[in-house]
């Protein structure tokens, strides 16, 4: 089996390693190839690869390489985990929306839609030559923002399935908080990617007892203090909202925050920084403890479990996981070809439905409308970035920042026009 990393040289790569390296028996990797530009970060984390793989006795294969075409040749499937314009385009993403009292964040809100301008053209490109080099690879998009470079990709008609790393982070949470094992606990895991709730933690399956309000009683503190919000906002919602919904219901409280201390992007860089300079250690051999506070934690086991079962007949992995995928009727009040994020059944090369995520219906019977009016809300606004990602143009920038939830002001929306095309004029080919 041949797996491909797009953005290799990525500081989460060795993340991504330790799975491979620990699930072996889960996805049988004989060649890993990451390709990455950044020739001198790609060779620092190829080589910490290969001592990773080396300690834990892993006979696969790990090759660099900064040429995508014969990279993913013959690729049973391509991870993709990118960002365009690296940290200091990231920085700035966090930065120019303060200016007009907007949240800056790199996935959310004006950050977000930049991030999304820039992505979205690039991700296509390499999802066209893979399909040249490998038609029937399967392309699992870690980049985000993963919910509209997924609808990109899959609007484009490529065998793409979005992946993040919250909803495993709260089943590990939800688990350690349980004293139960991760595998046992099902989340009824609902929305679009970054804007997400957790109606139900059941034990065992989609079937199972819902131990979400026996968790909130017993937890409620501690899983509140985690998403940095109110633990009255939790008791009152009765679900666990994603800590991407504190954008939403403490816009004003975040965005003084972010105006009083150091960007995520400049701490980020900082730590990179020095994660590099671990890797060109020849000594280390292990995933470093400092890449846990980088981000991304569980992303391997997500990663490792899903390419499993999009490759092979599911044996070994499990049967649901939560996914970015069509919405395919799942929530009736979207469009078919909306990419939500919920619980889905993969199937394998061999599944009856043929090879793909298969979305799990919902616990519920109707969304509540405090949930659904805001995932509406935003499919709109993601219809509108996306729109402007493939066509361009300052009038559909305009367009989607006005529509998004967190700006919705004609002044707000002209400025952070403005500013984003200012920062952005290097990425943007029409600007």
């Amino acid at each position: 089996m041949k797996l491909a990393v797009v953005g290799g040289g990525s500081t989460y790569t060795p993340e991504l390693i330790d799975g491979f390296a620990r699930l072996r028996d889960t996805l049988p990797v004989s060649e890993l190839v990451l390709i990455d530009p950044a020739a001198d970060r790609l060779e620092l984390v190829g080589g910490l690869a290969r001592r990773i793989f080396a300690r834990q006795g892993h006979p696969g294969r790990i090759t660099t390489t900064a040429d995508l075409d014969a990279g993913v040749e013959g690729a049973d499937a391509v991870l993709l985990q990118l960002r365009i314009g690296g940290q200091a385009a990231r920085l700035q993403d966090e930065t120019w929306p303060l200016e007009c009292g907007c949240v800056g964040q790199e996935t959310t809100g004006a950050g977000g839609l930049a991030k999304a301008l820039r992505t979205v053209p690039v991700v296509l490109d390499i999802a066209e030559r893979v399909r040249r080099a490998s038609p029937d690879a399967w392309i699992i998009d870690f980049t985000n923002p993963v919910g509209i470079v997924t609808r990109a990709l899959l609007q484009a008609g490529h065998r793409a399935v979005g992946l993040c790393n919250v909803a495993i982070g709260l089943q590990r949470k939800f688990a350690a908080l349980l004293e139960v094992d991760p595998s046992g606990i099902h989340l009824d895991h609902v929305g679009l990617n970054h804007l997400t709730w957790e109606l139900g933690v059941r034990k065992g399956g989609p079937d199972g007892e819902d131990l979400l309000p026996g968790l909130l009683t017993a937890h409620g503190g501690a899983i509140a203090t985690d998403l940095r919000l109110p633990r009255a906002v939790l008791d009152r919602l009765g679900v666990v909202p994603s800590y991407y919904l504190r954008y939403f219901y403490a816009h004003d409280e975040v965005v003084r925050e972010l105006g009083s201390k150091p960007s995520r992007a400049a701490e980020v860089a900082a730590m990179e920084r020095e994660l590099l300079a671990l890797y060109a250690d020849p000594a280390l051999d292990e995933k470093p403890a400092l890449l846990a506070k980088r981000g991304g934690a569980f992303y391997s086991e997500a990663a490792v479990d899903l390419a499993a079962a999009l490759l092979g007949d599911g044996s070994g992995t499990s049967p649901v996981q939560v996914v970015n995928t069509r919405n395919a009727g799942t929530l009736p009040f979207l469009p078919d070809d909306a990419v939500i994020e919920v619980q889905a059944r993969i199937e394998g090369a061999g599944g009856p439905g043929g090879p793909g995520p298969v979305p799990v219906p919902l616990a519920v019977p109707r969304l509540d409308p405090l949930y659904a009016g805001l995932i509406s809300h935003v499919t709109a606004y993601e219809d509108l970035a996306l729109d402007a990602a493939l066509r361009g143009g300052r009038e559909r920038v305009f367009r989607a920042l006005l529509a998004h939830p967190l700006v919705g002001q004609f002044d707000l929306a002209e400025g952070l026009t403005e500013r984003l095309l200012a920062h952005n004029k290097e990425y943007l080919a029409w600007a």
